[in-house]
């Protein structure tokens, strides 16, 4: 990608969900021709201190704040990456970013851009097997931006339709309630033997895979370091792996 240095610029980019080595090539390169670094407070400590690298770190709650500073900096003529986890478009700042640029054609005519990257949903599947070989979706189940009842109808109507299911960010100390609600629906519509992944800390010294029925998961598998991958009528077992078959169902 060819980054001129000369004016201000903004990369919103995916560090991927830990491992260094699922960092692409292209994010590496940009991240090492930016002047200042913008994002979430753990994702920004990934990032390597060098002379001439400005860090700017922040809450998790303060997105559109996030956005607008580094749109502010870049139209200053900085040269501005904002970090994300996994890929930058998936429950992540690119949207954000976006909405910023909403009524404000300035920043609109800015040199923007968005790098992906490896989202957790796709490396803990990686770790699994092949649970998401057919149709799927991907649900955040964070009621920061959208009510409880929404979560819901959506976890329902995918159940429903026989989609296979990656759920961000299940449970947290906040909200230890909400991922117990979606297992007692998922057991409303699914037969006991559905297949469930949960992948915490992929990439990381921590990861931990474990895949068990709907009748043996609990709320307290998860937290918010791990996705839950829910298979659909299909998913099955080979050997250690699980899978979904590609064939029509």
């Amino acid at each position: 990608m060819n980054l001129d240095r000369g004016k201000g610029w903004l990369c919103i980019v995916g560090l991927g969900p830990g491992d260094p080595k699922w960092v692409t090539p292209e994010v590496t390169a940009t991240l090492e021709a930016a002047t200042d670094i913008v994002g979430y407070i753990p994702y920004v400590a990934r990032i390597a201190p060098r002379t001439g690298l400005n860090l700017h770190a922040s809450d998790n709650r303060v997105e559109m704040d996030r956005a607008r500073a580094a749109l502010q900096m870049a139209s200053r003529g900085k040269q501005v990456v904002i970090v994300s986890s996994g890929d930058p478009g998936v429950f992540a700042m690119a949207a954000a970013v976006f909405e910023a640029l909403e009524g404000r054609p300035d920043w609109q005519a800015l040199d923007i851009r968005v790098l992906p990257g490896i989202t957790a949903m796709l490396a803990a599947a990686a770790k699994a097997g092949a649970p998401l070989g057919h149709d799927f979706c991907a649900i955040n189940l964070s009621d920061n931006l959208k009510p409880v009842a929404l979560i819901e109808a959506r976890v329902r109507a995918a159940a429903e339709a026989d989609f296979a299911m990656a759920f961000y960010n299940p449970r947290s100390t906040r909200r230890p309630h909400t991922f117990g609600r979606v297992l007692d629906l998922l057991r409303t519509i699914c037969t006991a033997d559905r297949l469930m992944t949960f992948a915490r800390a992929v990439g990381t010294p921590e990861e931990n895979v474990l895949t068990v029925s709907l009748a043996q998961a609990t709320p307290e598998m998860a937290d918010m370091r791990t996705v839950v991958i829910v298979g659909n009528s299909a998913t099955r077992r080979v050997g250690r792996f699980v899978y979904t078959p590609r064939s029509a169902l």
